[in-house]
């Protein structure tokens, strides 16, 4: 007596295999992400974010696609301004980082800006971006301009297009100020 047995896969039972087996070669993810930038033994920043994507292949990069908040720290260690921002993108031989979507920078001054796109100069320390902003600093009035550059400290801060007629289709988080 011979027997034959003979099974059917489903195509759903297939693919999900497949699903399993494609992992991305090159792509390396990480989960609840605290980095540390030093420079001479002191720490400069701190970066966390809760997802991290890094690739290794064409344009080294480190993607952070579901926000990040960085603390920067002055020469005594402590916290001297703060970053946030719901999307980043950091490529690594370049020393930039971009940053989009709810972009907000402060200071423990209360030098706060607002914006949907900046740029990060890891070498310089610097902010900039050529979309729209608004910058609220103590004792001054909110301004809101097309194009920006600043220390991450606010200490040197240069606008561009202040004051201009905007048309409406610029887009930038306007945050009530918690002092009024």
């Amino acid at each position: 007596m011979f027997f034959f047995i003979a099974c059917e896969n489903k195509q759903s039972d297939i693919d999900f295999t497949k699903s399993i087996d494609a992992k991305k070669i090159g792509v390396e993810e990480g989960y609840k992400i605290e980095n540390y930038l030093s420079n001479a033994g002191k720490i400069k920043a701190e970066l966390t974010a809760p997802y991290m994507l890094r690739y290794l292949f064409d344009t080294p990069r480190v993607v952070f696609p579901k926000t990040l908040h960085v603390n920067f720290y002055d020469s005594t260690g402590n916290v001297e301004s703060q970053l946030f921002a719901k999307y980043g993108r950091y490529l690594e031989g370049e020393n930039k980082v971009l940053l989009k979507d709810s972009v907000i920078a402060f200071t423990v001054k209360k030098d706060t800006l607002w914006t949907n796109e900046l740029y990060w100069d890891q070498n310089t320390g610097k902010y900039y971006t050529d979309k729209l902003i608004t910058l609220s600093q103590p004792g001054r009035q909110k301004v809101t301009a097309m194009g920006f550059e600043s220390t991450q400290d606010f200490k040197d801060v240069k606008m561009f297009n202040v004051g201009k007629k905007f048309t409406g289709k610029e887009s930038v988080i306007i945050v009530p100020d918690s002092t009024y």
